[in-house]
């Protein structure tokens, strides 16, 4: 996923018509003071830094003057907001509202549709706005069918939403939908879509997500877009692993991205089969709490660093480690670094369900050492789906049934 920070995305949603407050990003506070004269009147000053809330973390300021906004950039650059430090401010127009809107565009990978979803108060996060009876209202379309004015009124309608201000709300939707589908988006969020005294639509804040791998289509975007897990900071897990590469580069590589959650630990390799591997647990009810590679040839003592990293973290009651093909990684000095760091943490089977899908370099000494320490082995007669559901039945077996996700106690 491809994000922009909020003075990029206002930008390109303002290029589509929707209505954004005046502004400008700046990296000083001296600028910031010469900005907020331009504008004249309150100003509000936001850190540019990718990471939500940051209201409630003080790095957005209202300021009544320029002295004052000088003063909060000051404030604001130079410290850290979610990890991030903050390099730039968001100097814009402090715009009076009457009454905050939710609006989002959505698109839903497993569904393979749209969702358009409003909200009658905005301001506050969509899980909040959930739990207001009628508060949200939303509605599902079919990639590149269109979205009519006459179906976004209906759908604000349906959220509670009456006045004058329903015609315009109609409109802006319709365009942020139009914008949605040219920028190849996963996710265009206004929150909050400010309605005015007059009934004039301002989005005070905005959220674009973009499609990655549609980037080559959006040259104009080049440099702007923050990909992957740029959009926050490496996590204490994620360090250890860069830690491990940097302590031995000259043989394999290892790399880790922690995910939200999850109880499976994955350990994989082969590029694009890595992520058919990963996909497959997935649709098999698995719930990973990693994405890890390893490849080049590691040593060892790499591909043990690596496991301990993967096993480490907490909730991880399970292992799958799994190629399509391994071309020049041994099978067995992978079965060996594997074995090691499970030994060390006390996470053996049958107590700690952990399958390997291994086929390669060494593969028979490989299996060898993964059959002695209890490890259940797939060779390649075992297809990859096949593999991840076994991966999610022994975890099943072993804890018990669940409900379609990796097994719970």
């Amino acid at each position: 996923m491809a994000r922009l920070l909020e003075h990029d995305a206002k930008e390109i949603l303002a290029a589509r018509g929707i209505p954004v407050p005046r502004g400008q990003a700046v990296p000083a506070a001296e600028a910031a003071r010469q900005v907020a004269s331009a504008l004249g009147g309150p100003v509000v000053v936001k850190a540019l830094v990718p990471v939500g809330k940051r209201g409630k973390s003080g790095a957005v300021r209202l300021a009544a003057d320029p002295e004052a906004a000088g003063d909060a950039a000051a404030a604001l650059l130079g410290r850290e907001v979610g990890g991030f430090p903050v390099d730039r401010v968001l100097v814009e127009e402090a715009v009076p509202v009457a009454q905050e809107r939710y609006l989002a565009i959505t698109l839903d990978a497993d569904d393979r549709t749209v969702r358009v979803l409003v909200g009658r108060e905005g301001g506050v996060d969509v899980e909040e706005l959930a739990r207001g009876e009628g508060a949200i209202a939303w509605l599902e379309l079919v990639p590149g069918e269109e979205m009519m004015p006459f179906r976004a009124r209906a759908l604000w309608q349906s959220a509670g939403v009456r006045g004058p201000a329903l015609p315009r709300l109609a409109q802006l939707t319709a365009a942020l939908y139009r914008a949605f589908v040219e920028l190849d988006a996963e996710l265009l969020e206004i929150n909050p879509l400010a309605e005015t005294a007059s009934g004039e639509l301002v989005a005070l804040d905005a959220v674009v997500a973009l499609d990655e791998a549609a980037l080559f289509r959006h040259p104009e975007l080049a440099g702007r877009v923050l990909i992957g897990p740029a959009w926050r900071p490496p996590t204490a897990l994620e360090q250890q692993v860069d830690a491990i590469n940097a302590a031995e580069p000259y043989r394999g590589s290892a790399r880790y991205l922690e995910l939200e959650g999850g109880d499976i630990g994955f350990l994989c390799g082969g590029g694009g089969a890595s992520l058919l591997l990963f996909d497959a647990l997935l649709r098999a009810g698995g719930r990973p709490a990693n994405y890890a590679e390893i490849g080049g040839n590691p040593t060892e003592t790499k591909v043990a660093a690596l496991a301990r990293v993967v096993l480490s973290k907490p909730g991880v009651r399970g292992l799958f480690v799994a190629h399509n093909l391994t071309n020049n990684t041994q099978v067995d000095v992978l079965a060996r670094g594997v074995v090691q760091a499970l030994r060390e943490a006390g996470r053996l089977p049958p107590d700690f369900p952990v399958v390997a899908r291994e086929t390669g370099v060494n593969e028979a000494e490989g299996r060898a050492i993964f059959e002695a320490a209890g490890v259940r082995w797939l060779g390649e007669e075992v297809t990859l789906s096949e593999a991840a559901r076994v991966m999610v039945q022994a975890m099943r077996e072993r804890y018990g049934e669940g409900d379609g996700d990796s097994a719970r106690p």
